[in-house]
Parts: structure tokens; sequence; C-alpha cells
């Protein structure tokens, strides 16, 4: 299938990777590249000399094109940015900021960009201030999410039909059906962050990706709303958070019980119980770990295959 996405990143399938934290380093960005989908380096775990080591290993690992995410809420954004513009991966994802603050600066030095949205004012402004594409993400996503709640279902229409650029549409979304139903939408391509976190090439903590294909419906849930929304496992830590908010915890006092690191002991570390586990509504649909070529694969031929099928 070709496509205004598939043209934009020189691709052969309209699948992108979400750049997750603690999840996608450079071994599944080359992997899901190297399969004719899009890898994307997850930069919000890493420190910048991380970041670049990363960037540098994707490059030798594959000649495709892969991009890296960057959200642009952490710390030492600038140093970021610098290294991208140094090593020059061939796209940039941006989330969770003003895409007016990079944008302009990565595509003097032809880097294509896309800002990662939670609602169609959003998306305009990220078309008004240059973006490529947008992601329109709905809220079953796992990890950081919009305050709105809107789900994709709602979400990828409307902003369809609030933009001209390529809309790719994301969250709750882990196979062909799934995918064909964004295209129906009217995405032109899906992004996918949990079924990869569930893959051998995914930097994630063994214990996590064996939680994850355990779940079942209703076993995530968003949460610190007061500081920035985030989807995650029901573990005891979500317990003590759901506590504090319920007797009235200030986002000061939330920020200090969630602390530094909680997401890495629990998705990279594989502490169960007292880590930050983030991961989309759709882990309920996840049943196996698989190679990131194969998930690929199978996701496409579903695609394929219930694309050809009359409507039942």
């Amino acid at each position: 299938m070709q496509n205004r996405v598939t043209r934009l990143f020189n691709i052969d399938y309209p699948i992108i990777q979400a750049g997750m934290i603690w999840a996608s380093g450079w071994r599944l960005a080359s992997a899901v590249s190297n399969a004719g989908a899009l890898g994307l380096i997850g930069s919000g775990s890493m420190y910048p000399d991380v970041l670049r080591e990363h960037i540098q290993k994707c490059k030798a690992a594959t000649n495709r094109p892969f991009g890296v995410n960057v959200p642009l809420i952490y710390p030492d954004i600038d140093k970021h940015i610098d290294i991208i513009l140094e090593e020059k991966p061939a796209i940039v994802f941006t989330s969770a900021g003003n895409p007016k603050t990079w944008t302009a600066r990565l595509k003097e030095q032809g880097i294509t960009v896309v800002h990662v949205v939670s609602s169609s004012k959003f998306a305009f402004k990220a078309q008004e201030a240059g973006c490529d594409a947008v992601v329109a993400e709905g809220f079953e996503a796992g990890g950081h999410n919009g305050r709105e709640e809107t789900t994709t279902m709602v979400l990828v229409p409307a902003v369809c039909a609030a933009v001209n650029i390529p809309v790719i549409a994301a969250g709750g979304i882990a196979t062909g059906r799934q995918m064909l139903a964004a295209m129906v939408l009217g995405a032109e391509a899906v992004q996918i962050g949990s079924r990869f976190v569930a893959s051998p090439e995914a930097s994630s903590h063994v214990k996590f990706k064996d939680l994850i294909i355990a779940a079942q419906e209703g076993d995530t849930q968003l949460s610190l709303k007061q500081l920035t929304p985030v989807r995650m496992m029901k573990n005891k830590f979500f317990a003590t958070v759901q506590e504090a908010e319920q007797h009235g915890a200030t986002a000061a006092e939330l920020k200090d019980l969630l602390g530094r690191g909680r997401a890495k002991k629990g998705m990279f570390d594989g502490d169960l119980d007292e880590g930050e586990l983030e991961i989309g509504q759709v882990s309920a649909l996840i049943k196996k770990i698989q190679p990131a070529a194969e998930i690929v694969k199978e996701i496409w031929n579903e695609f394929e295959t219930l694309l050809q099928q009359p409507l039942k």
C-alpha cells in the first residue's frame, strides 16, 4: 500500500512503532524498520549521551528510515534536540508540549516532523507549526495521555476533519482488524505501542512483558491527572496513588509520591509492585511475546485479508 504516510516516511507499510520509555531502544526500532514499518527510538528515558548511542546503533542495524520520539516535557530537551540535529535521523515525533518550539529548526535540517495530539484543536496547532503529520492518540493509549479522555473512535475523525496533513491513529490498536477500523475512520496509518512492548527486542523487563500478556480488560486506568495524566497497570503503586488522590493529595504531594525513576523501576527493572507500569488498554488483547518483524507481518496480513472481505 502506498499513501501519503508511506511516501512521507519511505516505508512499505503504514505502521509506526511508538516511541515508548524503557521499551523502545535501537534494537526494537531497527527491527521494526527492517520489517518495512517505521521504528522509533523512545528518548524520554534516555540521557543525551545514551540517545546518541542508540541513534548510532540504529543506523548500523538498519538501512531503512527510523525516527526518534521526543517527549517535550522531559528535562534536557535542548540537549536531545542538539544531538538529533547532529546525528540527523530522518524523522522526529514530538509529544507532550508545544510543537512550535522545535519544528521549524528540525525541518530546516531536512528532518520530517510529526506531533502527537489528543484533540483536534492541538492537531490544527501542529499543522500551523509546520508539522508534516499528526498522531491522533486516543485515551486508550498507555503512558502519558490527554486530559479530555477522548477515545480513538471519536478523536480520529475529528482530527481528520480539522487538518489537511496526514493523520496517524493511535490508542487501543494492536491488530490488523483495529488498523482497518482506524483507516476507515480517516487515518492513513496507525501507531502501535503496547503490542511491541511484548516483543523480545523491547528493552522492557520480561516480568513486565509477562504481565502484559496476562492482562485482562480493566487492568489499566488513567491516573495522576493533576500532574500529567498517565495510563498504567493497576498494581500496589497504582493503589497508593488512588488512595492519595481520594484523600485530596495536592499535585506537589503526588509528585513527591511519584519520586524519581518510578517508571524505570517497574518497566525496566521489573518491580511489578512499586513500579509505574505504563501500558494501554489493548494489553487485554495481547496474548504472546513475538518478534517485532512477526508482529508487523501479522498485523499487515490481517489488515489486507479483511480489506478484501465483504462487510458482515
